[in-house]
């Protein structure tokens, strides 16, 4: 029994002296220094403001459309005869060059007929002409001699005199000359010539098809002049100029072109509260459908700068730096394009950042470095 107590004893004063030896080092523990954190310096990257004069420049798109097209319709029946160039679209015309001709056989006999009767008509009053006005005589008879049945009827001799003129109309000489000019006029639409240098860009019918009066027979336009028509905000409606010069680029960005403002439309858009202006283009690089955006210089601000959208904070305010540490200003927006926002009321002087920063906010510190590209100068 002795030995038995003596062994209690001794374990339960080791397990005193763990417990003791366990809350020091636990007391211990808690006085340990924590390691502070190293503070995380952005480099961030400048420029210097400058306030100067910055041209609004107003951003607006469409697709070229020639400026001169003719819709190619017939007026009279027949078949599209075959021409010396086939009748496709892409095809190029010169001016007064036959673009569409029908078959005009028929209708050209009954036009010469009519020709015909009208100088046998005339033949018939000759002699009355020699004994009754023997002074009109000879130049109805020089109008005879240069009768030419193949070509297109001259116009009738002047009439001096009532007496002359009533004797002419009572033997229906008017009315007859009247008639074949208007055969003649008619004959003319049996061919359709271009009317400018152009190419055909859509084409209904083909060599041999029945053409009808009333029908289309395809599109023709000139390829030399377009026009783009780009919707612009009223409020800039009184800066638009005619004439004025106006920078185009296509889509990508790659090619540049040069228009002029040709025409402004004095009606405004009731939805949306914009007026169309039109934008003449000529370069033989464009294709009409080809999209467009143009930069009209409407007007000039002064004391400004321009930076990009993304460095413009809610509340219209933007951040400069002061001696290492951000902080934030508050800033006038004027005028706001896609990436460009022009801004008044930026201390000359100060130093702001020219590119995002990630998580920014005021009193963070940074490390600065100068954006050349940005600098205002």
């Amino acid at each position: 029994m002795d030995t038995r107590k003596i062994v209690l004893s001794v374990l339960g004063l080791l397990l005193i002296a763990l417990s003791f030896y366990a809350a020091s080092v636990i007391i211990a523990n808690k006085n340990t220094q924590k390691p502070k954190p190293e503070k995380v310096v952005k480099t961030v990257f400048v420029q210097t403001v400058k306030n100067g004069t910055v041209p609004i420049v107003v951003s607006a798109n469409g697709n070229l459309v020639a400026q001169r097209r003719v819709e190619l319709f017939s007026e009279v029946q027949g078949v599209f005869k075959t021409g010396s160039v086939l009748f496709r679209p892409g095809q190029k015309y010169s001016a007064g060059q036959t673009i569409i001709s029908i078959d005009a056989q028929e209708y050209n006999a009954s036009v010469q007929s009519s020709k015909s009767n009208l100088y046998n008509l005339i033949t018939s009053i000759m002699p009355d002409l020699r004994l009754d006005y023997p002074e009109v005589f000879p130049k109805w008879e020089e109008y005879l001699r240069n009768f030419d049945i193949q070509k297109t009827t001259p116009p009738l001799p002047q009439m001096d005199t009532e007496k002359e003129r009533y004797f002419i109309s009572g033997r229906g000489i008017l009315t007859n000359y009247y008639n074949v000019k208007n055969q003649e006029q008619r004959l003319a639409k049996y061919r359709i010539t271009a009317p400018f240098n152009g190419v055909v860009t859509d084409a209904l019918v083909t060599e041999g098809t029945l053409v009808r009066s009333g029908q289309k027979l395809g599109e023709f336009i000139d390829t030399g002049v377009y026009e783009l028509e780009v919707a612009v905000s009223k409020s800039y409606s009184d800066l638009l100029k005619l004439g004025e010069e106006v920078a185009l680029v296509n889509l990508d960005n790659s090619k540049k072109y040069t228009g002029k403002v040709a025409r402004i439309n004095a009606n405004i858009d009731q939805l949306s509260q914009t007026i169309r202006a039109y934008i003449e283009v000529r370069n033989p690089e464009l294709r009409e459908g080809m999209y467009l955006q143009a930069n009209l210089n409407t007007q000039e601000e002064t004391e400004a700068i321009e930076i990009d959208r993304s460095l413009l904070l809610e509340g219209d305010k933007i951040f400069v730096v002061r001696d290492t540490v951000l902080d934030m200003i508050d800033v006038k927006p004027i005028f706001f394009s896609d990436k460009k926002v022009v801004l008044k009321e930026v201390p000359d002087g100060a130093t702001i950042l020219s590119k995002p920063v990630i998580g920014a906010y005021a009193g963070m510190l940074v490390k600065v470095l100068k954006d050349m590209a940005n600098t205002e100068e």
